[in-house]
């Protein structure tokens, strides 16, 4: 694909980076680090998060977190940790149930593993998908309290805007919700989730796999300090994802800020 021309830094804040080698292909949705950074280069993207991809929920993630971020290594990528918990977000009596008599088991996050991240260097965040990997205890949010570092969590049908606030919004750590919270293209989500915005100072809005321009125009116009650049590689190819930024009724002082300024102020390598 022929590279893509603009005038922007761009930074992205939502790329999936495979380790093994057997689920890597040339097409399809697994690609390995080389692949990834040539589209990165190829869109001008000049820094991505990336994060490894779903395991089966018996298996942890810290062989594949830590493959992640070997991989990152001299490469233009930032590593976020993944985490799993034992917990199922649901506000009925069976769930708070089920929820208050399972414990961590040994493939969870526990907080000591939160630590061992944080405090590394090799990882700048974290990625939560709660609806395929179950929502961490308290002790393990307390901990994400205590390092502050972002948190990506997959946000749509399976952890909906309601469940982000009851769990997520109230802690001290930025929470960056993937998706404009409305996966899979759940345009009702996606305006719930940008009314947390008004009430949230620690919320933002990635816009990986955001489709709709009525939803995208109205972020970045009532919240434009709240929207990150999320391209959702490799499902979706960053040059797609950052077309569909510079074909909207924005200024381009707008699109600075989503491509550029909104993800420094959040992810701390990607200032330097």
């Amino acid at each position: 694909m022929l590279e893509l021309e603009h005038r922007f830094r761009v930074v992205d804040v939502h790329a999936r980076l495979s380790s093994d080698e057997k689920s890597v292909t040339t097409r399809g949705r697994a690609i390995g680090p080389e692949k990834l950074e040539r589209e990165m280069h190829q869109a001008g993207v000049v820094r991505s998060v990336v994060f490894p991809p779903t395991l089966p929920g018996e298996e942890g993630y810290l062989r594949t977190n830590n493959a992640v971020a070997r991989l990152s290594v001299d490469r233009p990528f930032v590593a976020f940790a993944r985490v799993q918990g034992a917990h199922q977000f649901g506000n009925d009596p069976t769930s708070r149930l089920r929820n208050a008599v399972t414990r961590r088991a040994e493939h969870h996050t526990s907080p000591g593993d939160i630590e061992q991240y944080a405090y590394d260097e090799r990882f700048y965040g974290f990625k939560l998908d709660p609806g395929r990997d179950g929502l961490p205890d308290g002790e393990v949010l307390d901990r994400l309290d205590d390092v502050r570092l972002p948190v990506l969590v997959h946000g749509g049908e399976r952890f909906p805007p309601e469940a982000l606030a009851r769990t997520l919004l109230e802690r001290s750590f930025p929470v960056i919700v993937a998706h404009f919270g409305g996966y899979p293209l759940r345009r009702e989500l996606m305006e719930r989730t940008i009314d947390l915005l008004d009430e949230y100072d620690n919320c933002y809005v990635d816009t990986s796999y955001v489709r709709y321009r009525t939803q995208l125009e109205r972020a970045l116009l009532e919240h434009p300090d709240r929207v990150l650049f999320g391209s959702g590689a490799p499902a979706v190819h960053p040059n797609v994802a950052i077309m569909e930024i510079l074909t909207l009724d924005v200024s381009e002082d707008a699109m600075r800020k989503v491509f550029t300024k909104n993800p420094e102020r959040v992810i701390g390598p990607f200032s330097e």
